[in-house]
């Protein structure tokens, strides 16, 4: 696929997400060290350690993203049952727990002697509360630069919404306490039902609302105007975490590089992962694409709701899951570019023994 088509498929936002937040960490930090007081005034805004700004943030930037997602292609599940089955593996059963042993070895052992003693917990926490969120918005772009199935990416993002309701909590709260981190199982069952439970319900009740005026456009029309809503939302969030944690960069800039080595890891070890299984069980390749993208990306908005609301603005957590959003783009395009560059290799087994194309 061209590289015209691939930023056009992007969009602006998309195809510079990681300049905006660069710039989003350099106006963060700035306005956090000239004027700290406001920070720690909406850092202060919050009721059972839900801070509410930051959740009206999240919001706008969740609910359009839910509203993209149709549930009622669940029923379309079994027409790629193979690539599902291999999604579903490396998302629930391979992804977070590579992520904590990342994590374990890069953060506790390999570049401990250059982070603070005392967030190193913290940053694995972010690590992991990153892996455990399979991505939703985005995988519909990486799909559609590998050419992937556009039933197969749906009915998975939707089914791995529902699995999210009931198996991130759990997945977080064992993975915490394996790395002997103390677990707040009432916010991490709060931060559930805030930032998974009710933007599901009222996305898919507005949406609901929208289709049945017959009319497709209407509900396109409404997404098309919300996008810079969502937007905004986003590049906000990440200014206030950045205002919050502006101070531990200045004084170590070696965090945000070493954070990034086992999101890096992560990311091409599923996706080869999930790319490499759906060959052995013989999917064809426009469902092997967006599985491995599938199973490497991550729905960074969640991870960072999550960790703001588990262990604070300015906790390693937070921290650990912005450097996801800031390697987000650039890392997922080189894993289509291998996707789309390898897919004569991936057909010849199949076409050598007259299987499925």
């Amino acid at each position: 696929m061209s590289s015209s088509k691939n930023t056009a498929a992007l969009g602006l936002f998309g195809r510079y997400l990681t300049l905006w937040v660069a710039l989003c960490v350099v106006i963060g930090i700035a306005l956090g060290s000239f004027f700290p007081e406001p920070f720690q005034a909406i850092g202060g805004i919050e009721i059972a350690k839900v801070n509410l700004p930051v959740a009206m943030l999240i919001w706008l930037m969740i609910v359009p993203m839910l509203l993209k997602i149709d549930f009622g292609a669940l029923h379309r599940v079994r027409e790629h049952w193979r690539g599902i089955g291999v999604t579903l593996f490396v998302n629930w059963a391979v992804k977070p727990f590579s992520m904590a042993f990342l994590g374990w070895l890069f953060l506790r052992h390999v570049f401990a002697p250059y982070l603070p003693p005392d967030q190193i917990d913290s940053y694995i926490a972010g690590l992991i509360i990153l892996a455990a969120a399979p991505c939703t918005a985005m995988v519909f772009v990486w799909s559609h630069l590998c050419n992937g199935e556009p039933h197969f990416t749906l009915s998975q993002v939707a089914l791995n919404d529902v699995i999210m309701v009931f198996a991130f909590a759990p997945i977080v709260g064992l993975l915490l306490g394996l790395s002997a981190i103390t677990v707040p199982w009432d916010t991490l069952f709060l931060s559930v039902l805030i930032y998974i439970v009710v933007p599901v319900v009222i996305a898919q009740v507005i949406r609901k609302r929208l289709l049945s005026s017959g009319s497709p456009k209407r509900l396109e029309r409404v997404l098309h105007a919300l996008d810079p809503v969502s937007i905004s939302a986003l590049l906000v969030t990440l200014v206030l975490l950045f205002g919050f944690q502006g101070g531990q960069i200045l004084n170590q800039p070696l965090i945000i590089a070493i954070l990034v080595v086992p999101i890096l890891f992560q990311v091409y070890f599923n996706s080869g992962l999930a790319y490499l299984l759906n060959r052995a069980v013989g999917e064809s390749h426009n469902v092997a694409g967006p599985s491995a993208l599938i199973g490497a990306s991550n729905f960074f908005e969640l991870a960072v709701a999550a960790a703001i609301s588990l262990f604070g603005f300015d906790s390693g957590a937070a921290l650990a899951t912005v450097v996801g959003v800031l390697v987000e783009v650039p890392v997922m395009l080189s894993v289509v570019k291998i996707v789309n560059s390898t897919r004569g290799w991936y057909a010849a087994p199949q076409l050598r023994s007259g299987g499925r194309k």
